[in-house]
């Protein structure tokens, strides 16, 4: 099929010794599943075999594309003068290889919410379309979500995924989540259990974990108390200050539940300085199992989020937009992981 290498190595000489169509080779470098993994790896072993590069330049002007895709970090509250929530700095490894494997340029850039970033990106053809990560007020992401859709500019971005109205999100099962840290704490016979985290439509991530914990506890026999949910943003100062309040408030409270590692590591200090063990006498559950977390004393018990498949599904759902294909299952499952918080 095709014809015979001649001079410098072509996708139509891969084709040749592959025994394929030519835009079978080009699916194939692109790393489309259209094409089978054997297929794949044969076409990619002659590749490199004949030190065959891809000419980005030409593959543009034929696709009209860039080739690249843009990440975008938001302003994020933390203690350093990083503002990049931790969970996100390690999305980053994923999403980096994914687009390796796809054969993509990644553009990396730090964007404040006031900033123009859509017209610098897709509009001036920078990019063929943006991953979205950060936390931050959602009413007010909202309408920065609707000029990208007037613009037509194909994104995909991290967070709830419980209502249509957040465009094309990729994000964690946050109820199941919460069900399984209530399920958790309820099981090692903890009664009056605390949420530390925002709740409401503005922070529907954090309002989804509080809503599965309280599905666990009802299930269990166990009544949630209002008056022990504080709210708290994504900081380790805000968890300490939260849970300063509620030793404040005379409340009695055998656990937490922080809605983030983050306000995990916060609460476990305010613990240590107000006497309280840990786990004996309460008992702490974070979410996101950020690299800190297995260093804090004791190792604090968290709620693995997926973070090699998320970047993979961001990109997954990014590229579909761009391609005009179906979208992948947007939803990602979390996993308990014990440590010395909650069991001694």
């Amino acid at each position: 099929m095709g014809r015979p290498p001649t001079g410098k190595p072509t996708s139509f000489d891969i084709a040749y010794l592959a025994g394929v169509s030519q835009p079978t080779v080009s699916r194939a470098l692109r790393g489309d599943r259209s094409v089978s993994e054997a297929t794949r790896l044969r076409i990619r072993k002659i590749a490199d075999e004949l030190n065959y590069t891809v000419d980005k330049n030409a593959s543009s002007l034929r696709s009209q594309r860039s080739n690249t895709i843009a990440l975008l970090f938001f302003e994020d509250p933390t203690p350093d003068d990083s503002m990049i929530n931790p969970f996100f700095l390690a999305m980053l490894g994923s999403i980096t290889r994914a687009c390796a494997n796809r054969g993509l340029d990644l553009l990396i850039s730090f964007q404040k919410m006031e900033d123009d970033w859509h017209a610098r990106y897709q509009d001036s053809h920078r990019a063929d379309g943006l991953i979205l990560l950060g936390y931050g007020d959602y009413t007010a992401y909202t309408a920065r979500l609707a000029e990208l859709e007037d613009h037509g500019t194909h994104y995909a971005r991290w967070g709830s995924v419980s209502r249509d109205l957040w465009g094309p999100t990729v994000g964690s099962d946050n109820v199941g989540a919460g069900r399984q840290a209530g399920e958790h704490l309820a099981g090692l016979g903890r009664r009056d259990i605390a949420f530390i985290g925002e709740v409401g439509e503005d922070c529907p991530e954090f309002d989804g974990r509080y809503r599965g914990l309280v599905e666990a506890m009802g299930k269990a026999g166990i009544d949630a108390d209002p008056a022990l949910r504080m709210d708290a943003i994504t900081t380790e100062e805000a968890g300490y200050d939260a849970v300063c309040r509620l030793l404040a408030s005379g409340k009695v409270f055998d656990a937490i539940f922080a809605a983030s590692d983050l306000i995990a590591i916060g609460a476990l200090r305010a613990l240590a300085e107000a006497g309280r063990s840990v786990p004996d006498d309460v008992a702490v559950v974070g979410f996101d199992d950020i690299p800190a977390a297995s260093l804090t004393s004791p190792p604090l018990t968290t709620i693995m989020q997926d973070i090699k498949g998320a970047g993979e599904r961001l990109l997954e759902t990014l590229m579909a937009q761009i391609e005009e294909r179906d979208r992948p299952d947007n939803r990602l499952p979390t996993r308990l992981i014990v440590r010395g918080s909650t069991v001694a």
